[in-house]
């Protein structure tokens, strides 16, 4: 409780606070958050409750928040906290309850024309318009939200709580779960909920173990109002195995006189007051288990049968018992257990009989339960009764309205329970079943009494409904059985279709590149009349194209999915092919049209509210701005996306967005900006690809700032999420980049090489000129770090790899050629070349791009150049102070220390900006520390700094080199450093220095 009170007062503060409680079944977790909710009512706050029911495939999706928020949005109003409904619930503000599925969100289209879905955006704007109506009603006063019951959640409610969990940020909001944790098993939906939760650094996670035997004490003198007999302790203590709950059952049996039977097992136990019931009484409690443990009181009514008044006595005796709960317009078991137990007890003719009066109570009277419920209890009902052609018409029903809530597990549950009728379902009434909102048409019923494409529609739906609720293990598992059908139940269109889903899932699942599915879609619908279909196919394709092998073939293929999606009217497949074809037209140099064709298709996109293409032109559009090097233009487009993704709900594109707004931040300079932006998109990612992407941009982040350990970690988790099967180009090259700088940075030559060519491999295809030209100019400041006199054939080839390479790329855009000038300069380093001529030319392309770490680099390699051939250090010096200002500004750790080591090999010292320029001099020597006698205190510092080249076996050209020296200088230090340490050779004053620890 001490916790909970914490967190409270942190809510109360302004700290949103989401905690998790856990324990088993009846230890104690409703009591103590109705203690909270006490305690919070008495600091005037809001406290709403939500119950999660025992999941059934009949459960409302997002009953919990719906009943919680609802009873918020009375409270704040001034009504009562109690009340029913769904989620959203009626009286949102208009902007919630006005969310319907545009263009993009229906079922993939069909040969009739309808429109196939891009985009699962509408879970993810209600999820987003709901932060916005917890983030309203704590405005004035501090909001407890307590969803109890975790472990029956539905999936969108799951869903939804790690929404919130990760996207509250402010607020005097504290948010409540419990769960029963001897109920998550293996398998347990719930599971990989807290395991994600776990990973949030701001939850807190409460487990309540079971009571000692002092604690049982303590709780069964309160219930009896005196201290109890120690031997009676013992017993309850060991029947309740310290259960708040059971301990509490078997207090009360114990009250009920020394004649009252106590059960031998738990279930007996929780059995006995319903078995102590009248037998009428006992038929009630059991009618109210087969409805799922929560019934309307009108729906009670209509299949008991009983008189009013003797129905609401019974109900009394059952409120009475302990056993029910009202709610606003019924009841449910006051504790789940006991709902369990009843259910179980009921015998299978019992269920059938009362499941068939309630299904035919609701046919009579519809409004015997809210609109919303009427589908899913009744297919519930029917299955019950063994009616499965009437359970799966109100499953497929019910799964229609899941959808059109954006409940997508909910929807593949309910089509799963009408699949497994399906058999069942006897032949003769199968082709009189349609499945609505299907992503083809009902073909007429096959003559021989097939059942023609029902079973195929049935399962195109729900992998849909898997793919969009993220289950694509599931989503594939159904294309394949669709694949098995006869070609009665799936024509060569509907079996295209399904091998374009196919197509997605194998690349969202790491197992393909989606090729050679599309191919086989494309020859299935060669020879079939023109469809939307086709259309899809093609754009499909080209997209394909355009990520895998960008070029001509691409581009033909991407105007020809525009040409097709005009012939047929598909407006949606127009746009979406249109955004291909404009990324590609970047690989032609008609940048100007990508952009312009770009900000139409996105204005176009909005106007239709066509949600799918809205969030590829978001996503496209500053991409191609900042490959094209015009970073704040590509800034600035992507806040304006950012900002439309947030109103939209549209989470994991925004993630992408974000990922592309910190490529700009970081070419402009911004790194912690960049580094806020990626961490972004990493609480918003919601795929594979996405997150893979973070990782990457995390990974280039550290391999430039001087953290190479975070840089590696980030390449390998990059690498594992991209997986091997799905080798895009842009992808391929950008951790090939980084891989580089990281080999070459600790020296792994041999792996920096290796990761070059293996990214060559695959060959450098036309528009990826911003990939590319980052990998050449890595492996060419690798080998230039790395060089030394003397002949490496394998540097040759290399070199001319790299040479040949870039040559091939045309440098169309200001920010390619200040690329390529750089790479020409460490081509030249790498050669042994000491002129700095080459880095000129590179600092004048990069002077006015925007892009300060390049032009810090070519600074600090002109300066070191410039040294080497003797250039007046006052002419050096405030070039090297702007490449040193500028890496410390950046936090370019490794440049900078790069920097100021030149500086000391060359006797000068960097300067802060608030040096004057006259303060530049030479840098002071270090005072020897007379304490510490290691044999070389009678080295200056400059003779200290030359043992140490002479203990990594530097030969005395090199030295001078190093040290920007004569080689006569050089041969006269080590000369001085021999006969100061007393030794004859080079090796032995080597020897000496390693012992001293001067190396």
């Amino acid at each position: 409780m001490a916790t909970l009170t914490r967190a409270l007062g942190d809510a109360v503060a302004g700290e949103p606070r989401m905690v998790l409680v856990g324990g088993e079944a009846g230890v104690g977790k409703s009591r103590l958050v109705d203690e909270l909710g006490e305690a919070a009512r008495g600091r005037g706050a809001l406290v709403a409750l939500g119950d999660c029911m025992e999941m059934s495939a009949e459960e409302v999706p997002f009953a919990a928040p719906s009943a919680a928020l609802r009873s918020a949005l009375r409270q704040a109003s001034g009504g009562p906290a109690d009340d029913g409904g769904t989620f959203p619930p009626a009286d949102l503000p208009a902007v919630l309850s006005g969310i319907t599925p545009g263009p993009g969100h229906g079922a993939p289209r069909g040969h009739d024309g309808a429109a196939p879905p891009r985009a699962a955006g509408g879970a993810a704007q209600l999820f987003a318009l709901t932060l916005a109506l917890l983030e309203r009603l704590s405005a004035e006063r501090v909001l407890v939200l307590v969803l109890e019951d975790l472990q029956w959640a539905d999936a969108s409610t799951r869903q939804l709580l790690l929404y919130l969990f990760r996207s509250l940020r402010s607020g005097r909001v504290l948010i409540v779960g419990t769960y029963r944790s001897d109920d998550i098993h293996r398998g347990h939906p719930l599971r990989p909920f807290l395991a994600e939760a776990a990973r949030l650094r701001h939850l807190i996670r409460i487990d309540l173990p079971a009571f000692t035997r002092n604690e049982v004490g303590a709780l069964v003198a309160a219930l009896q109002g005196a201290p109890a007999d120690p031997p009676v302790v013992d017993r309850i203590f060991e029947r309740s195995d310290g259960n708040a709950f059971f301990v509490e059952e078997l207090v009360h049996a114990a009250q009920r006189g020394p004649g009252a039977r106590l059960s031998e097992s738990l279930r007996d136990l929780l059995l006995d007051r319903v078995h102590a019931l009248p037998d009428t009484a006992q038929e009630v409690v059991r009618i109210a288990a087969v409805s799922g443990g929560s019934v309307p009181h009108a729906l009670l009514a209509a299949v008991a049968g009983l008189p009013e008044k003797q129905l609401i006595e019974v109900v009394r005796a059952a409120v009475d018992a302990r056993l029910f709960q009202p709610t606003a317009d019924g009841y449910r078991f006051r504790h789940a257990l006991v709902g369990e137990a009843v259910t179980d007890e009921v015998l299978p003719g019992e269920r059938v009989r009362w499941s068939r009066r309630c299904a035919e109570a609701l046919e009579a009277d519809p409004t015997l339960v809210p609109p919303e419920e009427y589908n899913a209890r009744l297919a519930g009902c029917w299955a019950g009764a063994h009616e499965p052609a009437k359970a799966f018409t109100h499953y497929v029903a019910a799964a229609a309205e899941a959808r059109a809530r954006y409940a997508y597990a909910e929807q593949l549950r309910l089509l799963t329970r009408a699949m497994e009728l399906w058999q069942r379902v006897p032949p003769e009434a199968r082709d009189t079943l349609r499945i609505p909102g299907t992503p083809f048409t009902q073909s007429a019923p096959v003559a021989d009494g097939v059942d023609g494409h029902v079973y195929a529609d049935l399962l195109a739906e729900a992998a849909v409904a898997a793919r969009l609720s993220g289950d694509r293990e599931r989503a594939m598992a159904i294309c394949k059985e669709a694949g098995a059908l006869s070609g009665r139940q799936a024509d060569p269109l509907r079996r295209a279709w399904f091998w374009t889903e196919r197509a997605q899932l194998v690349q969202d699942l790491g197992l393909g590149d989606g090729k050679s599915e599309l191919d086989h879609a494309q020859s299935l619908v060669r020879d079939l009349p023109p469809s939307a279909v086709h259309a899809d196919i093609l754009g499909s394709i080209a997209a394909w194209g355009a990520r895998h092998q960008p070029g001509p073939d691409s581009m033909q293929a991407a105007e020809r999915a525009v040409g097709y999606a005009q012939e047929v009217g598909d407006t949606d497949g127009e746009l979406d092919a249109r955004v291909t074809r404009a990324w590609l037209l970047t690989g032609t140099a008609q940048f100007e049209e990508s952009v312009t064709e770009l900000r139409h298709v996105l204005r176009r996109a909005r106007e239709l509210g066509d949600v799918a293409v809205i969030g590829r032109a978001c996503i496209m559009l500053p991409s191609v701005l900042e490959g094209l090097g015009r970073s704040g233009e590509a800034l600035a487009a992507g806040e304006q996306s950012a900002d439309i993704c947030r109103s939209l709900g549209l989470t994991n594109v925004e993630a992408w967005v974000q990922c592309n707004r910190a490529l700009s931040l970081f070419s402009l300079g911004r790194w912690p900006d960049a580094a806020a932006a990626i961490d972004e998109a990493a609480r918003l990612a919601g795929s594979h690809k996405a997150r893979g992407l973070v990782a990457a941009l995390r990974a280039e982040l550290g391999s430039v700032s001087g953290d190479i350990g975070e840089a590696t970690r980030q390449l390998e988790a990059a690498r594992e999420l991209f997986g091997t099967q799905d080798r895009q180009p842009q992808l391929v090259i950008g951790l090939a980049t980084v891989a580089v700088r990281i080999a070459a940075r600790e020296g792994r030559l041999a792996d920096a090489r290796r990761e070059l060519f293996t990214a060559l491999s695959d060959g450098l295809p036309a528009a990826t000129e911003r990939y590319s030209l980052r990998l050449m100019y890595a492996a060419a400041a690798a080998e230039a770090d790395a060089w030394t006199p003397g002949t490496d054939p394998e540097r040759d080839r290399v070199l001319a790899a790299i040479r040949a390479e870039t040559e091939a790329l045309p440098a169309r855009v200001p920010v390619w050629r200040a690329h390529q000038l750089m790479i020409e300069a460490e081509l030249a380093r790498a050669a042994g070349e000491a002129g700095p001529d080459a880095w000129a030319c590179a600092m004048d392309a990069l002077a006015g791009l925007e892009r300060p770490y390049e032009l810090a680099v070519a600074r600090y390699r002109w300066a070191e150049r410039a040294l080497a051939v003797r250039t007046p250090r006052p002419k050096v010096a405030p070039v090297l102070n702007q490449a040193w200002e500028a890496a410390r500004s950046l936090g370019a750790r490794h440049l900078q220390s790069d920097i100021e080591a030149l500086a000391a090999r060359a006797g000068f010292a960097v300067q802060q900006d608030d040096t004057p320029p006259d303060a530049v001099g030479p840098v002071a020597a270090p005072e020897a520390d007379a304490a510490h006698t290691t044999g070389l205190e009678g080295l200056t510092a400059r003779e200290r700094e030359v043992l140490k080249l002479v203990a990594r076996g530097y030969s005395n050209g090199r030295i001078a080199e190093s040290l920007f020296i004569s080689r006569k200088t050089a041969s006269t230090h080590v000369s001085n450093i021999l006969a100061k340490l007393g030794v004859t050779s080079r090796t032995e004053a080597a020897a000496l220095a390693h012992r001293a620890g001067h190396v």
